[in-house]
């Protein structure tokens, strides 16, 4: 049985003198995995959003749940090993939000089949008893009956592997959940201000509550910045010299038609013209092409493609589809930024691609935790090993991990289909809402019931938290979400409480939004002109 989630109440918790034995900066995939790390050994724990849960980075990857190909390319076998295990994990402890996915590997040369079969070969062996099934190479003939699309000029055949897909926001959802089942708070919207100290030790945080503007000085035994790209910002909180730690890079992802890749099965480009791993994902009934690995100066919460991004997406699609898609048949395009690690006694760093993709874990003079690297199929280790580091330096009741054998919130042995397979076991109670047989948009698999849902268990608390976030409507046709939010602020306006203006505003602020998602700026939908 669900229980509504009401925002206030979970302040009240904040009012209250208590020493927190946790407080976690960052409700992205390493805030939140160590979020559920620590409520889980019995920590008292809070976590605190800037923005939205998996605002950046986290709701912005290539939806796969791998080892790494690439990495393995580079020699990195540890991480591909750890990664492989987390995968398998993962997959046990969220089948609603994790599945099996082929992966076709064509080869345009006779080496090149041998070679990249080979590699793959290795990949399985690093899965151990947790792989998702053997590689096995593929003639001419049948690669292309299963991927039809495929240009076959050159073509001598294929390598097929497994690898895992799930929904990113939706995993750092059922996250966000886990961490409340186990008594936790967690408040998006809730950006952290500053760091308290007594002497030089940090101490705990203040905070403020961007919907009232109310403040807060909260008292923590420990504090960990989980921000991932943003751990630079709240380091200067602490020690405004600090060297950053970071060299971000961003990943840029085009959404198209299935009709340009009907396979189930994905399709990975191990070399691309400037030596990248290209992959092209069917994803909730589209397919993502992606992604790049562009250095940038500056980290953004909407950071925004570059042209030569786009072009180099489109050109490399172009050698291996037979009917590849154009500018114009993007339905979206998304931006993630990478949160590099320089290492630590260079003050600069070269090309993104020579700098860690492992977690590290740093410990400032003063106390202050930053976890930062990795990615999204090892947060659980992530977590782990920070909590680890925070109950020895908080010299906190020593407990050890058994989230390896966590079952997130809405795990079932059996979810639905799509729409409404992410929700898991909660999937009836969708169902059981008003709007559940209502679509907000007919190119969107979405439901009014959705919104509701939503609003009242997942602390959803504006447009761009449903139609990015709760539902991925934003990242699958950027034009349709735009149409389909004045629906969408009027049921929401109806859960929160809110009136006309909110909403006027809200819906100004989406389009702003979505706008930047489309490679050609749409007309205006005549419903944004006036709620």
């Amino acid at each position: 049985m669900n229980a509504l989630i009401n925002r206030e109440n979970l302040i009240a918790a904040l009012r209250q003198p208590d020493v927190w034995d946790l407080i976690v900066i960052g409700g992205g995939a390493t805030g939140l995995g160590t979020a559920v790390e620590a409520a889980n050994r019995g920590y008292k724990t809070l976590l605190l959003e800037q923005y939205d849960f998996a605002k950046g980075t986290s709701s912005r990857s290539t939806k796969l749940v791998h080892g790494g190909v690439r990495y393995l390319a580079q020699g990195n076998i540890g991480l591909v090993r750890e990664s492989l295990r987390e995968r398998g994990l993962l997959r046990r402890n969220a089948p609603h939000l994790v599945r099996d996915l082929t992966f076709v590997v064509p080869a345009y040369t006779w080496w090149s089949k041998f070679f990249y079969g080979a590699g793959l070969k290795v990949y399985d062996i690093l899965a151990g008893k947790l792989g998702l099934g053997a590689s096995h190479f593929l003639s001419k003939r049948e690669i292309l009956a299963r991927m039809p699309t495929l240009n076959p000029q050159g073509l001598k055949g294929g390598i097929v592997y497994h690898d895992g897909q799930f929904d990113d926001s939706r995993l750092a959802i059922a996250l966000l959940r886990t961490f409340l089942d186990y008594s936790g708070i967690a408040l998006n919207y809730f950006p952290v201000t500053g760091l308290l100290k007594q002497g030089e030790r940090v101490t705990g945080v203040s905070a403020r509550d961007t919907e009232t503007g109310e403040r807060f000085e909260l008292q923590a035994r420990s504090v960990i910045n989980a921000t991932g790209i943003f751990v630079d910002t709240v380091r200067r909180m602490d020690n405004p010299n600090v060297p950053d730690m970071l060299s971000p890079s961003q990943g840029i992802h085009l959404v198209v038609d299935k009709r340009f890749q009907p396979s189930d099965s994905a399709i990975m480009i191990p070399h691309t013209e400037d030596g990248r791993v290209l992959f092209a994902v069917p994803w909730h009934n589209k397919v993502v092409i992606g992604t790049t690995d562009t250095p940038v100066e500056h980290v953004a919460f909407e950071p925004r493609p570059l042209q030569e991004e786009i072009d180099f997406i489109l050109r490399t699609a172009a050698q291996y589809l037979a009917n590849p898609p154009t500018q114009q048949d993007v339905l979206s395009v998304f931006v993630g930024q990478r949160p590099l690690v320089k290492p630590e006694r260079t003050a600069g760093a070269g090309s993104t691609a020579s700098l860690s993709r492992d977690h590290v874990i740093r410990v400032s003079g003063s106390g202050l935790i930053t976890i930062t690297g990795g990615k999204w199929t090892t947060y659980r280790k992530m977590g782990e090993d920070v909590v680890d580091q925070a109950m020895q330096l908080a010299r906190l009741p020593a407990q050890a991990s058994t989230t390896s054998n966590l079952h997130l919130h809405g795990w079932t042995a059996t979810p639905e289909a799509e729409p409404l397979g992410m929700y898991g076991s909660d999937a009836e109670a969708v169902r059981d809402l008003p709007g559940a047989d209502i679509l907000l948009h007919a190119q969107l698999p979405y439901r009014e019931a959705e919104v509701r849902w939503a609003a009242r268990y997942e602390l959803a608390r504006t447009v761009e938290d449903v139609l990015a976030r709760r539902t991925r409507a934003l990242l699958l046709n950027a034009r349709a979400s735009m149409e389909a939010a004045p629906r969408v602020v009027e049921l929401l306006a109806e859960e929160l409480g809110k009136d006309s203006a909110w909403q006027q505003q809200q819906l100004e602020q989406y389009r702003s939004l979505a706008e930047g998602y489309l490679l050609s700026n749409p007309a205006v939908p005549a419903d944004f002109q006036k709620v």
